[in-house]
């Protein structure tokens, strides 16, 4: 037992029976392939190698002319299914392995089918090694270089920011974007094959963006570079002007295979559908349910479309996971099922559970990242489980704030997998942290510079300036030099002496205190009054990040601390960059749900399952935003959003082996938040179905939510009239919602009723460290891998990871963990 307040349902479930995935069938190809069929001594050789292949997975490997959509669920061996096809197609039908192409998305998954394919029985290294593997930029990079394009690859993504920085720089609009923001932009426009003068132009912030793009385009053109998308869109014309190159293409590769082909966009499947067109042999793999990169230009049509848009084509599912238990496996049929765009599919296991998926309700993200971490560290205290074998996943970096400084906090090695900045350095987030670092020393002139710019005045401009005027007669609060910065108008003169007065004031407020009045005077107004911001992100992001900024201030007392505690943050995430390249590093792995898709973990726990999170409040406003469109198209729209956030619930479920923990804080942001819809709704009764109240909010105003509310709650009658068939005998269980402890005094979840409610936590006194700040609550247990006289001499010297003061031993209360 744990002392940590799970429960085996959401709360507000009132459904008890539990979804467990049907389990599968050992049958393999050893039962389904005789000796006496021409094709035996493939299949035994693959055997040998203990590659056991299903009934569907045969089906793929044997289907070897015409088009093949191959269904791959979650953890069903779809790398195993191209691996046998290509050898298959190599030994059994003697195909020119030069003929074969595979291509994927990332260099790692390439090589490894190309070890694979080269280790399978009976085939020949010089055979397999003519096999064409690799990354669809790769591949057409390779025919550009034999077309003589010569461009150097803009490949460092730091290089191509600086370049697009110092085009912002010349145009004097480097306060106005984020570079990283217009690079995937303009990449969204390249791969969805809009050209630049097909880019809008309706309002300034379109004219100027157009700019920017064309000055980025003859940058390239003038130093002989090409960027990733460049190989693409090159590769297309190319093809689409050289009949004889195309036609040399198709002649030679005439079985062509693509993995991962939901994350597939518009211009990678028309240079596909290019080679393939003569011969249409071309299989695919995907899982429509695991379509979740929409905003870099992937499709979930294109898989729903695949028979119509090659007429004939052959449909296999491999429709059976290897991967995690069937408790798992069953919750993550039921969330997924309600989607409406998708084409039906039920995953069975091979693994019965012995264990379900828990739920917490934690009253906000600090305490979900208290309890969690506490839980985590009473596994590896008690030898279950490593800190690697822990995956935190969550569906925006912003959700990671509170997680993050947990982790920090109690010394807990973990590996954070973001590429963009810190949550603290974020560009919404800094300048505000600026001006607090300002409040403490107004000569901070590096601070200075990072919120010049919500003065409306050009940074680089202004701090030359400012050190112009600065060096012969320096001042207290070098800022005011502005006032005779030449051509400066009414406005900014006015500003700058109020933003001087409210930094002299700053001081003396909390942080908390400090953030809103900063917001209230002049910060959401300088958000909200730049159009161009709503091309980096929807004001749901921007607000969402604000928010959090004040929760992380509120638990401090004075800005000193804060700015102190932010910067020891930002210090130790510089630090991490060296772990995250040691794969086998003994750390908790850290990141968003679209950054774990492919990957696995033993224990999964997925934070900030509740709405307005997950479902993110961005999709669930999708209508009311772009209302210059017909209300139908806006309802489409919206449709899509919520169906996208729940694949992405699903990507998250279906990371997990063994053991998934789902966590809904009651408040989030200040405000009341409800369980998410994607987990609660799986729990609702037929009574609660009925009435209409499957979803939190359901008197929302928008036309879409009801009429979806509407389809779901079918959807979720019929699962429930189903359940017996669904489930595997003796796999469907019925289960009290009864936590496995409660937190004694946590207040973290509401009673459900009187029997949800356990036994009162024991509670023990520990020896514990104990920060000396004065306004500090660090902590931590005093452990035997942590002992009082350990390191150099002893650890009267430790010091808090919170502030950097000193700590000192205590003790301290805390819930006795119950052993297993």
């Amino acid at each position: 037992m744990t002392s940590i307040p799970f429960y085996k349902r959401p709360y507000g479930g009132e459904r008890q029976d539990i979804p467990f995935a049907k389990l599968a069938s050992f049958e393999n190809s050893r039962d389904l392939i005789s000796d006496d069929v021409p094709d035996a001594a493939f299949f035994r050789g693959l055997e040998s190698q203990g590659l056991l292949l299903n009934r569907a997975q045969i089906q793929a490997v044997r289907h070897t002319q015409g088009p093949l959509l191959t269904l791959a669920g979650a953890g069903s061996g779809k790398t195993s299914v191209l691996v046998s096809r290509t050898g298959y197609l190599i030994a059994a039908k003697r195909v020119d392995p030069a003929s074969i192409l595979l291509v994927t998305f990332s260099s790692k998954a390439a090589a490894e089918m190309k070890e694979r394919i080269m280790a399978l029985p009976g085939l020949r290294t010089n055979e397999t090694a003519k096999v064409t593997a690799r990354t669809f930029h790769s591949f057409f990079l390779y025919l550009l270089r034999t077309r003589g394009y010569k461009q150097e690859i803009l490949s460092n993504a730091r290089h191509q920011q600086f370049i697009m920085k110092r085009i912002l720089r010349e145009m004097g609009l480097q306060d106005s974007y984020e570079a990283e923001t217009l690079l995937s932009l303009w990449s969204a426009h390249r791969m969805n094959m809009t050209r630049l003068e097909e880019l809008p132009a309706k309002t300034p912030a379109d004219v100027e963006q157009k700019q920017i793009f064309a000055r980025y385009e003859a940058w390239k053109e003038d130093h002989g570079q090409m960027d990733f998308d460049d190989i693409l869109v090159m590769s297309y014309h190319l093809l689409s002007h050289d009949p004889g190159l195309l036609a040399s293409l198709q002649r030679r590769y005439r079985y062509v295979m693509v993995d991962e082909f939901q994350d597939t966009g518009l211009l990678p499947y028309e240079l596909l559908k290019k080679i393939v067109a003569p011969h249409r042999n071309l299989m695919v793999v995907g899982d429509d349910d695991q379509t979740i990169y929409g905003f870099n230009g992937a499709r979930n049509e294109f898989i729903l479309e695949f028979d119509q848009t090659f007429p004939g084509a052959k449909v296999v599912t491999l429709d059976i996971n290897y991967r995690s238990l069937s408790s798992i496996v069953g919750l993550g049929n039921e969330v997924i099922r309600v989607n409406e765009r998708r084409r039906s599919k039920q995953l069975r296991s091979t693994r019965k559970s012995s264990g379900v998926p828990l739920y917490l309700r934690p009253g906000d993200p600090d305490q979900e990242a208290e309890l969690l971490l506490t839980y985590i560290t009473e596994q590896v205290r008690e030898h279950e489980k490593q800190y690697r074998d822990h995956a935190i996943l969550y569906r925006t970096a912003n959700n990671s704030r509170a997680i993050f400084e947990q982790l920090v906090m109690r010394e807990i090695p973990f590996i954070h997998y973001e590429n963009g900045d810190l949550f603290y350095e974020q560009w919404i987030v800094k300048p505000l942290l600026d001006h607090l670092r300002l409040s403490l020393d107004r000569r901070n002139f590096t601070a200075m510079e990072g919120m010049l710019h919500t003065l409306y005045i050009n940074r680089d401009k202004g701090m030359a300036f400012i050190r112009q005027q600065d060096a012969p007669r320096p001042k207290k609060g070098p800022l005011s030099h502005l006032l005779s910065l030449p051509g400066l108008k009414d406005f900014q003169i006015e500003n700058i002496r109020g933003r001087s007065k409210l930094i002299k004031g700053l001081k003396a407020m909390e942080p908390l205190q400090a953030v809103q009045e900063m917001r209230r005077q002049f910060y959401d107004k300088f958000l909200e009054a730049d159009e161009r911001q709503e091309i980096t992100l929807h004001k749901e992001f921007i607000q969402e990040a604000l928010d959090e900024l004040e929760a992380s201030a509120k638990r401090f007392d004075h800005i000193a601390e804060f700015v102190e505690f932010v910067d020891r943050l930002i210090a130790i995430h510089k630090e991490m960059a060296a772990m995250k390249r040691d794969e086998h590093a003994d750390a908790v792995r850290l990141m968003t749900i679209h950054k774990s898709k492919g990957l696995e973990f033993p224990s999964v726990s997925l934070i900030g399952a509740s709405e307005g999170i997950l479902p993110h409040t961005s999709a669930l406003d999708a209508e009311r935003r772009d209302d210059q469109r017909p209300l139908s198209d806006r309802e489409v729209k919206a449709l899509d959003a919520l169906e996208e956030e729940r694949r992405l619930a699903y990507v998250a479920i279906t990371r997990a082996r063994d053991e998934l923990i789902i966590s809904s804080p009651g408040f989030y942001r200040g405000r009341k938040a409800e369980v998410s819809r994607f987990f609660r709704d799986v729990f609702v009764t037929d009574e609660q179905s009925k009435q209409g109240n499957s979803i939190p909010g359901k008197d929302a105003k928008s036309s879409t939510h009801r009429s979806f509310t509407a389809k779901r709650t079918v959807r979720i009658e019929t699962s429930a009239k189903h359940s017996s068939t669904s489930s595997s005998a003796g796999q469907r269980s019925t289960v009290a919602a009864t936590p496995v402890s409660r937190l004694s005094g946590s207040g973290v979840h509401p009673v459900q009723n009187s029997r949800d409610m356990a036994a009162p936590t024991a509670m023990e006194i520990v020896d514990v460290w104990l920060c000396t700040g004065a306004h500090c609550k660090g902590w931590q247990r005093v452990t035997a891998r942590i002992p009082a006289a350990a390191g150099k001499g002893n650890r009267e010297n430790k010091l808090c990871p919170l502030c950097q003061s000193p700590m000192t031993q205590g003790k301290k209360e805390v819930p006795v963990p119950h052993r297993r």
